[in-house]
């Protein structure tokens, strides 16, 4: 046991002597490399879902109504969000890159011009969507109960997207260079605002008004400017000029070519797999829907969970993409190829726990979101799918974030399409509507597109062919 043990996790086994350009560092070492841009990041990232589960108990006395409402809205939301989130996996990549290269003015640069885009990206993206938000909702598949408290979310919500979105940009930057403290922070100020108001605006407390979905929205709206606020502070203040990212007003904020061209290039894969994984997401969650209020209010009881294992995966899979990233720019692609397995590693090691926890507890888990009886079931048969999620979807979470971070998005779009666009809407359909699995039917689907994207990454990730992409 001790010898598979130290096969699996040992830092000398990870890297075949073929591959090796130089030294590596010891195991202990290079789980601390790891273990100090991961642990601030996964904090972040738990917090931010476990803040998105504290909201949905606050609504759980509203009844199952309120909780697919707001559930309806996260797909579209997402596809809204998927151009910035794509701009941003080649900020990140790039930001990486150059801090490993050590050309800092090219760094902030990139920051800057990935700002400038964002923001006019944003601002029509909203001009262009609010006026049909309610048309959007119902081909969510909002049902005449849930159709009003769903688009009202998502108007309130989307009206702040580009604050929403530069924070994500300048998060993707941060986080680039290795910074999740600052990051962790952000989100950390950001999801106080939102419980506290919360817990003010949803059932009225302390004198405030009982708005119920709208005063979640309200709240989760006023979050984002705040995080907003505070990102602006970590790039702009006085503070930041002693780090590797600050921002001046008085900066050249013109769009330069190359640092587009070295965004776009990384991104317009990452843009790709980003829509294509959001239109097959809204097309699952879509048919989903159509089993009625409360299956989907069930659905969304159980992606609390799974959104909660995506997170801790996530956080420790940006560990993977900065080290990935500034590795190959100081041209040890040998040591990027370890920080991402050792980042697999821990994420799996996590997922076991999680997995454990979540098969014992399962029922009071359920019931921490809801009283009626017949989600509280249904979600915690569903429940046994979620923990076979855990390992598989962690380590393929850090394993493509990795590929991200060596600017291999090609082949990451490519996956996601056929998988996450192709496979999952596909086979939930047919679960659903032919062989009548209901909601077990649509999570089984979502099974099997893991267990195939997560073979695919692992291929391509110890293939080695992403060594020598350029960014």
């Amino acid at each position: 046991m001790q010898t598979v043990f130290r096969h699996l996790f040992s830092a000398e086994k990870m890297i075949p002597e073929h591959r090796r350009m130089g030294e590596i560092p010891g195991t202990r070492q290079a789980y601390k490399d790891v273990l100090v841009i991961a642990l601030p990041s996964v904090a972040e990232m738990v917090l931010v879902s476990l803040v998105g589960s504290v909201d949905m108990m606050m609504l759980g006395p509203l009844g199952p109504e309120a909780i697919a409402a707001v559930g309806l809205t996260g797909q579209p939301r997402m596809l809204l969000l998927s151009v910035f989130f794509a701009l941003n996996v080649g900020v990140t990549a790039v930001v990486a890159r150059r801090r490993g290269e050590g050309r800092q003015k090219e760094a902030n640069e990139v920051v800057r011009n990935a700002m400038v885009i964002i923001l006019l990206l944003s601002v029509l993206l909203m001009a262009a969507v609010l006026p049909f938000a309610r048309q959007l909702m119902a081909v969510a598949g909002a049902q005449a109960d849930t159709l009003d408290l769903a688009t009202t979310y998502f108007l309130i919500v989307s009206s702040v997207m580009p604050v929403n979105a530069l924070t994500i940009c300048i998060n993707a930057a941060q986080r680039g260079v290795g910074n999740t403290r600052m990051t962790l922070i952000v989100n950390a100020i950001s999801n106080v605002v939102s419980i506290v108001l919360n817990f003010l605006l949803i059932e009225g407390r302390f004198g405030f008004p009982a708005l119920g979905v709208a005063g979640a929205a309200l709240a989760t709206a006023t979050a984002f400017v705040v995080g907003f606020l505070v990102s602006l502070h970590s790039i702009f203040s006085i503070r930041s000029i002693g780090r590797f990212l600050h921002v001046r007003l008085k900066d050249s904020w013109k769009l330069r070519k190359e640092s587009v061209l070295s965004v776009t290039r990384v991104g317009g894969s990452a843009m790709f797999e980003q829509m294509a994984m959001r239109i097959g997401f809204f097309l699952y969650a879509r048919f989903i829907a159509d089993l009625g209020t409360i299956a989907f209010a069930a659905h969304q009881v159980c992606m609390q969970f799974l959104n909660l294992s995506f997170s801790f995966g996530d956080g420790i899979g940006v560990a993977g993409t900065a080290l990935v990233g500034q590795k190959l720019g100081q041209n040890r692609p040998d040591l990027a190829m370890l920080y991402g397995k050792i980042s697999q590693r821990m994420a799996f090691v996590g997922a076991i726990v999680i997995l454990s926890t979540i098969i014992v507890f399962r029922r009071p888990l359920v019931m921490l979101f809801t009283d009626d009886a017949q989600v509280i079931a249904l979600a915690t048969s569903v429940m046994l799918m979620v923990a076979a999620f855990q390992p598989m979807q962690t380590s393929s979470v850090v394993i493509s974030g990795a590929l991200r971070g060596a600017g291999d998005t090609k082949y990451v779009a490519a996956t996601m399409l056929v998988c996450a666009a192709l496979i999952r809407p596909t086979l939930a359909y047919v679960g659903i509507n032919f062989i009548g699995l209901g909601l077990f039917g649509a999570w089984s689907a979502g099974l099997i597109d893991m267990a195939i994207r997560l073979t695919a990454m692992f291929r391509r990730f110890n293939g080695g062919k992403w060594f020598h992409i350029k960014v």
